[in-house]
């Protein structure tokens, strides 16, 4: 038994290693997921206010403009990786609410179908895990603490 022990501890420390470029993947991936589906927005702003005004969101047009600058401008700001855990909750956010509007049948398949959720497991990952090792919020917090001039 000390014997497994000991190779599930080496095993562990040796997968650790993944986790410096691991969470920069994340955060390059879906970000420019978020950056594309921004930007189709933007520029189909009348289709997406349509589409708001037939779930009855309330301001349909000012809630399509937020939305689609959110996805664009946070999507970038995952890619750079600044302000990462604020733009993952307000991603977050965002599609656990196009989850309760849009697809109402979203929140019942969690299990059946749990590919509608990697958006917002990515998104709660970056808010929890925050941006990781390479990162321009990294970069922040070690010029505020001096260690870099």
């Amino acid at each position: 038994m000390k014997y497994l022990f000991g190779l599930y501890s080496h095993f562990s420390t040796i997968v650790s290693y993944l986790q410096p470029p691991f969470l920069p993947a994340v955060r390059l991936y879906w970000g420019w997921q978020f950056v594309q589906t921004g930007r189709r927005k933007m520029h189909h702003i009348a289709k997406v206010t349509g589409f708001f005004t037939s779930l009855n969101i309330p301001f349909p047009a000012a809630n399509g403009h937020f939305i689609s600058g959110l996805e664009l401008v946070g999507g970038l700001l995952l890619i750079v990786g600044l302000g990462s855990r604020f733009i993952s909750l307000l991603l977050a956010r965002n599609m656990m609410v196009a989850y309760s509007t849009a697809g109402r049948e979203a929140p019942a398949s969690i299990f059946s179908d749990p590919g509608k959720f990697y958006v917002d497991d990515a998104s709660l990952m970056i808010l929890i895990f925050g941006a990781g090792l390479f990162s321009l919020d990294l970069l922040l917090v070690k010029r505020l603490q001096g260690r870099i001039p």
